[in-house]
């Protein structure tokens, strides 16, 4: 079977914030993306965990986005301008995929 390349990029926020990317993404022409909860880690700040928590205002999620190499830049530019004032990392690995057309 035939696979082609693709990118894989994951954007680690606040949950308080994934409106606002979601909303930037989409202006940046990017239509497909999958949401998912985080429910615990450890980053520079230590250890954290949403258990207990009351709201999922202090909690974390990934937006992942599958995309063509070609319109790579135009999604972290976009995801920077969200990220770069808030907690998030944003990371980039490459991927191969069945059906291109739906990139």
């Amino acid at each position: 079977m035939q696979t082609h390349k693709a990118k894989r990029v994951v954007i680690t926020i606040e949950a308080i914030m994934q409106k606002r990317l979601t909303d930037t993404l989409e202006k940046a022409g990017v239509t497909g993306y999958s949401i998912l909860p985080v429910l615990g880690g450890s980053g520079r700040s230590g250890a954290w965990s949403r258990e207990g928590q009351i709201s999922r205002a202090s909690g974390m999620v990934q937006v992942v986005c599958i995309i063509r190499e070609e319109r790579l830049d135009g999604l972290l530019e976009a995801a920077f301008e969200v990220v770069d004032k808030h907690i998030g990392v944003v990371t980039i690995t490459d991927v191969e995929v069945l059906r291109a057309e739906r990139f």
